[in-house]
């Protein structure tokens, strides 16, 4: 489906760089994998095989995995970016001192950067001089690379402040197991992507303290409400959240075993200490840092994020768990409608 035979070049050999490449391969394209570790790169050409991400996948043909980031991105006029969001600011610049032209870039993370409290898509514009920057699109929404990169159904949604170019992306990537729709809601789609982690961590304390499908439930409901609050106060429109970018992200990474943030609550709420949980995934858990910056926005906005505050208690703070999630089940007895109303009418 869509243009065929282009170059594309996507930065990141993790699990979620590497599943987006095996997409775009199977839609024809000639990929370039560029990772900044030598060995990875060599063994992936080796063997055909991210052993460290991504192991018993067998990559096609149309993969290369690449060192030097210059000859990566020669004659390519789209870059994926799949790095995690605390690496943004640092592989954005190294590849701005290479580019020669314009480039559309579409980011695949989902984060907020504490402090600045900027979304992905304004710390790329920041990075980005105009004379290299043709547009940035995003591409979100529930999607597992384990999943993904053993062609199981997964749908997404990409969007940009340029539609035509998140047009032209979602060509890229369609095909028959990849569905991508478009949203036009950039802060919608970036705020739900972020955010959603946060939930996914206090589902996962409380499958790990063992309280059931009861207590997710309603975590992940009143998480969803949550979001919607800020996105809203944020300019996002409210139907995003009800969408693949909002409910369905948040379904997918509150009750999957593939989910990183959900794996990292649940430990925690086994009694784990989140250095030791994060030394032992090795890979970056965006939700940890996240909270950081969702605390900051809650308190900036005046925004009421109960899930948020007291997650951020329990990660840097030493609160324990049980007494975290025992104290948002107590809080719930507002009235559910007018909280409704007031997402609705913000």
């Amino acid at each position: 489906m869509g243009n065929r035979n282009e170059k594309i070049t996507v930065l990141g050999a993790g699990s979620w760089g590497t599943a987006l490449s095996i997409v775009l391969a199977d839609n024809g394209h000639d990929v370039r994998l560029w990772s900044y570790n030598q060995d990875q790169v060599k063994q992936i050409n080796e063997t055909r095989v991210n052993e460290l991400y991504l192991p018993n996948i067998k990559l096609p043909e149309r993969i290369q995995a690449y060192f030097d980031l210059q000859t990566s991105i020669e004659g390519v006029d789209t870059i994926v970016l799949a790095v995690p969001t605390k690496a943004i600011r640092e592989v954005v610049g190294k590849l701005v001192r290479v580019l020669t032209k314009k480039v559309t870039i579409v980011h695949v993370a989902k984060g907020i950067e504490p402090e600045t409290l900027k979304r992905i898509s304004e710390m790329i514009e920041e990075e980005m001089p105009e004379s290299v920057l043709r547009s940035i699109v995003v591409l979100s929404g529930p999607s597992h690379a384990e999943e993904v990169s053993l062609r199981h159904p997964t749908t997404v949604v990409v969007t940009s402040k340029n539609m035509d170019e998140a047009e032209r992306v979602q060509d890229l990537f369609m095909n028959s197991n990849f569905r991508v729709y478009t949203n036009p809601d950039l802060i919608g789609v970036e705020i739900g992507g972020a955010l959603k982690n946060i939930i996914a961590l206090a589902a996962g304390i409380s499958d790990g303290l063992g309280y059931g499908d009861n207590a997710k439930a309603a975590l992940i409901t009143r998480g969803l409400a949550e979001i919607a609050r800020l996105g809203t106060k944020l300019g996002a429109n409210p139907l995003t959240f009800s969408g693949l970018a909002g409910i369905g992200d948040l379904i997918v990474t509150c009750t999957s075993v593939h989910s990183r943030n959900w794996r990292t609550g649940n430990m925690l709420g086994k009694g784990e200490k989140l250095e030791d949980i994060l030394k032992k995934l090795g890979q970056a858990v965006e939700g940890v840092r996240t909270t950081k910056a969702a605390r900051q926005m809650a308190e900036k906005y005046d925004v009421k994020m109960p899930i948020s505050m007291i997650l951020y208690e329990v990660l840097f703070e030493n609160m324990n768990p049980k007494d975290a999630v025992d104290e948002l089940m107590t809080r719930m007895k507002t009235s559910e409608m007018d909280d409704l109303v007031n997402i609705l009418t913000e």
